[in-house]
């Protein structure tokens, strides 16, 4: 019967993204999934296979996700922007000190740092099973206009997962299927290998995927064209392949229609930011500890939720290395960063407040104002600075102009005209630094793409005695490494 096919659609959505994520669990040494989450009955029509992109995009805000905040706190732990509060007593102090080891013994061992792995490879697996199942759908109400969406929607979010492996951990597994004889036991891939399928899963996306965003009824909360193109301009900037930067990053930049700098700070991540190119959809209604995950994450705890409590309960403070960073006059040291005398302690605790809301300030049940921003538009012209910077010829003066647009946003004056080459590179370092900070992983990710990680970090107290390059990559996690033989953990580890 007709109701009956309806109803077990239904129930077949509804359970979807919880299939998909505990199919993969451990994506590299899965057993063999009894559901086949293929089914055709889940791309049947447009509806369902809509539906179960909605569970992909869900699950970049599951719990323990690398999406969810969690690239950016570990990223900025790893490098010099933050600090963890009770440092030994902190679960990420050994991420903090870049001496990352593995805990407990047997079948139990983990590191802090596995969680990315089995995040990232968990939404890998659900595009994949997008990829697949559209492809095998022979239903005519799947019509080839949803299939050429999706599938390009599915590709963008798998090479997005991939650029974060690949920076966290160097090589690793490139999985391109959910048929679990071939994955059951892989081996890692090389890092240009993998970069290969993120450059071509990217410009696939990027041919077929809307240039506007009615796929998120106006929000920008699904990945189309221009979330590709930011991408991938980000991903051939560190390929050095700095022309292709520079005409990606153009072509975004170009689109005034759609994207321009927030002339005011405290606007750019709100979900009515035109500065945004990508953002994650919070739920619909705020409740309790569930704001943004930046928010939750970023901002102290108040001892006692009154009006009138000055006295923050802190998890992680800001470095003095990013603090001292920021120039006299810039906004973005006194719009994006705040303080508050440490509970119990005589000391004060500096703090990100990109994202305003917190555990302390929420509003139960309000509509969230604020979505965790993914791509915007500053990076871009970041992103075209350097390349012009580093391409061939040198483009110094075009490259200052991208800086300059920056700063002006930012309070700042603008860099002279004939800084030397040195220089300029300083300055497009501190602009990464100032304007990025505590976001993405943007910070570890340039002193690593850049050659300074070692040389920076190796100063730091905290972080001595600073053993090897090795630390500047993650540990593949101890219980995978069990279950498949082919693979091989990261030196050091």
């Amino acid at each position: 019967m007709k109701h009956d096919t309806d109803m077990k659609n239904k129930w077949f959505i509804l359970l979807l993204p919880m299939v998909l994520l505990c199919a993969c669990n451990k994506l590299v040494s899965i057993s063999e999934p009894t559901d086949r989450i293929s089914n055709t009955a889940v791309f049947s029509s447009d509806a369902l296979a809509n539906s179960a992109m909605n569970g992909v995009y869900n699950s970049l805000l599951a719990d323990a996700a690398f999406s969810k905040s969690i690239a950016s706190l570990y990223g900025s732990l790893s490098a010099d922007e933050m600090l963890t509060f009770n440092s030994v007593n902190s679960t990420y102090y050994p991420i903090n000190t870049n001496h990352i080891t593995v805990m407990g013994i047997g079948n139990a061992r983990t590191t802090p740092t596995d969680n990315i792995w089995t995040s990232a490879y968990s939404t890998i697996y659900n595009t994949n099973a997008v990829i697949e199942g559209i492809a095998a759908s022979t239903s005519h109400e799947l019509h080839d206009s949803a299939r050429q969406q999706l599938t390009a929607e599915a590709k963008c979010l798998r090479a997005f997962c991939y650029f974060y492996l690949v920076n966290f951990y160097g090589d690793v597994p490139l999985i391109l299927t959910i048929n679990y004889n071939a994955v059951a036991t892989i081996a890692r891939s090389p890092q240009d290998a993998v970069y290969q399928q993120i450059i071509t899963d990217l410009q696939q996306a990027r041919n077929n995927l809307a240039d506007n965003y009615s796929a998120g009824k106006g929000k920008r909360v699904r990945v189309n064209k221009w979330a590709a193109t930011a991408l991938l301009a980000r991903v051939y900037l560190f390929k050095k392949d700095y022309a292709s930067a520079t005409a990606m990053a153009t072509e975004l930049i170009n689109q005034q229609s759609l994207f321009a700098l927030e002339p005011s700070l405290g606007n750019v991540f709100l979900n009515s930011s035109r500065e945004a190119i990508w953002q994650l959809n919070p739920k619909t209604k705020v409740t309790d500890n569930d704001n943004t995950p930046d928010g939750v994450t970023f901002l102290p705890g108040l001892y006692i939720r009154t009006p009138g409590d000055t006295t923050g309960i802190f998890q992680y403070v800001l470095s003095s290395q990013l603090l001292n960073a920021f120039e006299q006059g810039d906004k973005r040291r006194s719009e994006w960063v705040d303080s508050l005398p440490i509970y119990s302690s005589p000391l004060t605790g500096y703090y990100m407040k990109k994202y305003k809301i917190g555990n302390f300030n929420y509003t139960q049940g309000a509509d969230p104002v604020e979505y965790p921003t993914v791509l915007r538009l500053a990076e871009l012209y970041l992103v075209r600075a350097e390349a012009q910077a580093n391409g061939t010829g040198g483009n110094i003066a075009g490259a200052i102009a991208d800086l300059n647009t920056v700063r002006a946003r930012a309070g700042l004056p603008a860099l002279i005209g004939n800084l030397s080459p040195a220089d300029l590179q300083a300055a497009i370092a501190h602009e990464w630094q100032v304007e990025f900070f505590c976001e993405w992983a943007h910070r570890w990710f340039y002193l690593k793409r850049t050659g300074q990680a070692t040389k920076v970090l190796s100063q730091i107290a905290l972080k001595q005695p600073w053993a090897g390059d090795y630390q500047l990559l993650y540990p593949l996690p101890p219980s995978d490494l069990n279950k498949d033989l082919h693979l091989v953990q990261n030196p050091g580890y």
